[in-house]
């Protein structure tokens, strides 16, 4: 369960918070969400960090691996890796360089499984995971960081605004903020999209990868998990109904959508976020991308270009454009709470 924290349920205007974010224009031989999606993956040259890596116990006898880029500061930014992602992805270690950079220590968590090491309970990972980012939170809190902002990525975004909006309740004070990208804002309409034949080399190399964790899953446990009949599953309304619904608590594929996109919730949250959704992303579906929200304090932006978790540039200082922006969301907001 999660543990309560006491906060004033009160938004901040977005007028207080927002720098003016530029517009993303991407280099000329990457002309379409795709190249831009892929190119960042298979061609982005980004050493890893120095990371300390600090193991955390969870209460059903689970672990989480963070790794930390420590230098002493009291204010932390959590990053949220996409699905089958981890620590170690470009898109994670360029925000973990920025926000060092800007004067942040980074909390780079992997889900469940993701960490270089299974994990030690049947289930894997997924967007029903707020309970684990809320554990990773409060640990963030005891170790004495009064400002923590969190960052996320694709299903590591829709993770931390169904954790900032559903679970309000319970979000400690001092989380005074998220920036999230690429986010599948619903469920249901990101598997659709990934089912299309275009998308079908994103879909391939994700039910791959997928296929490897349950394959150390069986080993464990070869009386839960069978992977007989695997090479049919096409899309994620299979593989959810198989093995996400079940492992998870949750009845079928489009219960574990419908009560775990964070779109119904957006409007609950109470803490300022920048939600960056490029409108060629190959992932998304025109259900991702939510109406102007009038009474949060959430900030909705559309570049039209970008693809999924992308956003590549060229500029010197190596900077991808999300870097770019999530570096202004920073800086804004720390001028705002010095007023």
């Amino acid at each position: 369960m999660l543990r309560p924290f006491s906060r004033v349920d009160t938004a901040m205007t977005t007028v207080q918070v927002f720098p003016e974010i530029p517009p993303y224009r991407p280099p000329w031989w990457l002309p379409s969400g795709h190249f831009q999606t892929i190119y960042p993956v298979m061609l982005r040259k980004t050493p890893c960090p120095p990371y300390t890596r600090r193991r955390l116990e969870l209460a059903d006898g689970d672990f989480l691996d963070l790794d930390w880029l420590s230098s002493g500061n009291d204010r932390l930014v959590i990053l949220s890796h996409g699905l089958e992602g981890h620590s170690r992805r470009a898109y994670i270690v360029g925000m973990g360089y920025m926000a060092v950079s800007e004067g942040w220590d980074v909390l780079a968590w992997n889900f469940r499984g993701c960490g270089g090491e299974t994990n030690r309970l049947p289930r894997l990972y997924c967007n029903a995971d707020t309970e684990d980012l809320h554990a990773v939170v409060s640990h963030a809190v005891e170790k004495g960081y009064s400002r923590i902002i969190l960052i996320g990525f694709s299903m590591g975004g829709n993770v931390s605004l169904l954790y900032l909006g559903r679970d309000r309740g319970h979000v400690p004070v001092a989380v005074a903020g998220a920036v999230c990208f690429s986010v599948p804002c619903d469920l249901r309409g990101c598997a659709e999209a990934l089912a299309r034949p275009e998308c079908r080399i994103y879909m391939k190399r994700f039910l791959i990868e997928l296929r490897r964790k349950l394959e150390i899953k069986q080993q464990h446990f070869p009386s839960l998990i069978s992977l007989e009949g695997y090479e049919k599953i096409r899309n994620f309304r299979d593989f959810d109904d198989r093995y996400t619904a079940p492992f998870h608590g949750f009845a079928d594929a489009e219960d574990y959508w419908r009560r775990c996109s964070c779109l119904p919730w957006l409007d609950a949250v109470r803490v300022p976020t920048l939600l960056v959704n490029a409108a060629n992303d190959p992932f998304l579906s025109p259900s991702c991308y939510p109406p102007a929200l009038s009474s949060s304090p959430v900030r909705f932006f559309t570049p039209a270009q970008g693809g999924h978790c992308g956003f590549p540039t060229t500029g010197k200082d190596g900077r991808y454009w999300s870097e770019q922006a999530a570096a202004r969301f920073l800086s804004a907001l720390e001028c705002s709470e010095d007023q």
